[in-house]
């Protein structure tokens, strides 16, 4: 079998591999069963000859040979894609711009940057999705999507380690403030001594507690109460006095009542940069025109 042989299906499954990150993902995406997106990317590498995918304890990598398939696949694929939409008398899509977003940015930056937008270039239209970091730079790499908002903390190292290097603009860098209820010993004053923190309740989202709701610093092990996936969520606990948490700077004007954010005085800094990426090329003018206004937005909330 050559790779002139590969199917459509086989391509598709590979792409949704590559964008997921586990075979498990990409099944549960395609409503397919493990083991047939399985057959379908080992019918793919015997075309091509060649191991496509490193299989590891945490998921799968994509091989030199594997990017250079993943961005052919994806050509095909939009292509494919493209001419399905003429024959049914569709639209176009010159003028859509795929942009993923992680959390945070979807409290405040995304729907201000998309109200402009609509009313400087309401014929661009906008489709957006949600993901972690991670997540969000394997969709780049697969072609699913044309820019994506991520977050970045110190070091600021590259998205990835992918060739080619991912194009990468910073919108902002602010501190990581830390959020607590009204009442709460800790509002005294307009801020909190890093010393302070110990010995605190927090609440955290799922993973690393130190990424997603425990101050960085901290030198303790610390006391999670609560765990939740969602940054409202983990504020409406702040306010109801269940504990603290971390957030950006940039989410202080959506904070609810009852809270309040305060920046953290001593101990190393703690910044985090939103950054907008992409994959290197010429840069089309819907995804210029959107990215001047997620530009505009950062500007105006200082």
């Amino acid at each position: 079998m050559a790779f002139t042989d590969a199917s459509l299906v086989a391509l598709r499954v590979f792409r949704e591999v590559a964008e997921r990150g586990t075979l498990t993902a990409a099944a549960t995406a395609l409503g397919y069963t493990q083991s047939a997106v399985s057959r379908q990317v080992a019918a793919l590498e015997r075309a091509a000859g060649v191991e496509l995918l490193e299989r590891r304890h945490d998921g799968v990598r994509l091989t030199a040979a594997g990017r250079l398939v993943l961005r052919r696949a994806a050509v095909v694929v939009d292509e494919i894609d493209a001419g399905t939409r003429e024959l049914a008398g569709l639209p176009d899509d010159e003028s859509t711009v795929r942009l993923g977003w992680f959390a945070t940015a979807g409290a405040w930056l995304v729907p201000q940057a998309l109200m402009a937008l609509g009313r400087t270039h309401p014929s661009i239209t906008v489709i957006t999705r949600e993901g972690n970091t991670p997540a969000l730079v394997r969709a780049l790499r697969a072609g699913t999507l044309d820019v994506a908002l991520i977050a970045s903390a110190p070091p600021f190292r590259a998205p990835d380690d992918e060739t080619p290097a991912l194009e990468v603009d910073t919108l902002v860098e602010r501190s990581l403030r830390v959020a607590v209820p009204a009442g709460h010993p800790l509002s005294r004053n307009d801020y909190i001594d890093v010393e302070d923190l110990r010995g605190q309740r927090w609440i955290s989202g799922p993973g690393d507690p130190w990424v997603m709701g425990v101050w960085p610093g901290l030198d303790e092990r610390p006391v999670v109460a609560h765990t939740a996936r969602d940054w409202l969520a983990k504020l409406q606990l702040v306010a109801a006095g269940f504990g603290i948490t971390t957030i950006p700077a940039s989410l202080v004007a959506v904070a609810p009542a009852g809270v309040r954010v305060l920046p953290v005085r001593g101990g190393p800094a703690e910044q985090r940069r939103v950054l907008l990426a992409r994959l290197p090329g010429p840069l089309p003018e819907p995804v210029a025109r959107l990215a001047a206004a997620l530009r505009a937005v950062v500007v105006e909330t200082g």
